[in-house]
């Protein structure tokens, strides 16, 4: 594990179970053990830590959204101590509604700028096939540039300091070419909008990754996605930052083992983070949605489902407090 680092990380972390809009019968949160969780982890009052949470909008009259509303619910309760707000806004509108969205977008800032660091427009916009992200949603290019133009305007009548960005997945072959579309159709004012890029990615949990070769692949995918999705698009300027990242445990994935790929990650982004113009690194999960559950999403926690902490939770810990912002 690399000591010293040349560039400091913002840490954070989602404060809930289930994402995506998967019902694994698990117990509901509980927000104080939430709270004495992010304490934990934040360590001294004042430390840069983020609460990252989701917000979505559908079309007025929707009654079968495919995720909640709001993820958590309730997820102001968690930005006590200092801890400021990551927040996601999705667009799930199956009639295309960019003007709706647009005001959706507005108002959360007016609701929540006091407290809100950073604003990410639609989540992984470049998935098509999942109604539980952005990009199955008619319109979803329209509404990421609008939205972005529209949350950077009211963040600067704000007078607050509110980043605003967007995210994708990694994007291999084809696919590379997502963000270079996303400026063609945006123009100048869509990148100067643009504060951060995010990046989802689970390096060995969909796709199997030797141990001894886990750091090469992370590595080489964070590089990757900067010289070759980012530059060729007029963005290899912006700061990147890890916004969902997590391994799951369960049948044949040991609680050390995630462990072991949490620090591995971290410590490459780490090393790197100058390099790359990385800023900040979000973990997926604070625990289980259900841990007696064998689904491959039922154990992404760092706790299990009643807040017992596993090994990577005090590795997170110990991490957060050696390479955050403002640590010497």
């Amino acid at each position: 594990m690399a000591d010293g680092i040349s560039a400091r990380l913002t840490f954070g972390i989602y404060p809930g179970s289930a994402l995506g809009g998967i019902d694994l019968g698990g117990p509901p949160d509980e927000p104080d053990r939430i709270n004495q969780a992010l304490d934990q982890l934040q360590g001294c009052t004042g430390r840069p830590f983020t609460v990252r949470a989701y917000d979505a909008y559908a079309d007025p009259g929707d009654t079968v959204p495919p995720v909640p509303r709001q993820t958590p619910a309730g997820y102001d309760r968690y930005l006590g101590r200092g801890r400021t707000l990551d927040l996601v806004a999705q667009y799930h509108s199956r009639s295309g509604d960019v003007a709706g969205f647009c005001a959706f977008v507005e108002d959360l800032i007016g609701r929540h700028g006091e407290h809100l660091a950073t604003l990410q427009v639609c989540e992984e916009p470049n998935v098509t096939g999942d109604p539980a992200l952005d990009g199955a949603y008619p319109g979803v290019t329209e509404a990421l540039i609008a939205g972005v133009k529209t949350a950077k305007q009211a963040a600067e009548r704000s007078g607050r300091d509110i980043k605003v960005g967007c995210n994708s997945t990694p994007l291999p072959g084809p696919a590379a070419g997502f963000f270079t579309e996303l400026t063609r159709a945006g123009g100048k004012q869509f990148v100067a909008g643009l504060d951060f890029i995010g990046l989802d990615f689970f390096p060995d949990v969909f796709r199997p990754v030797a141990a001894d070769h886990l750091a090469g692949v992370v590595e080489a995918l964070l590089a990757g996605h900067r010289r070759d999705n980012l530059a060729p698009a007029g963005l290899g300027h912006l700061p990147l930052v890890v916004t969902e990242h997590g391994w799951p445990t369960g049948p044949g994935r040991p609680q050390a083992r995630q462990a072991e790929v949490l620090g591995t990650v971290i410590d490459v982004i780490s090393r790197h983070a100058a390099a790359l113009n990385i800023t900040g690194y979000i973990h997926h999960t604070l625990r289980d949605a259900r841990s007696d559950g064998s689904g491959l999403f039922c154990r992404f926690g760092l706790m299990t489902d009643d807040y017992t902490p596993k090994p990577a939770f005090g590795l997170y810990q110990d991490l957060i407090s050696r390479f955050s912002q403002g640590q010497r």
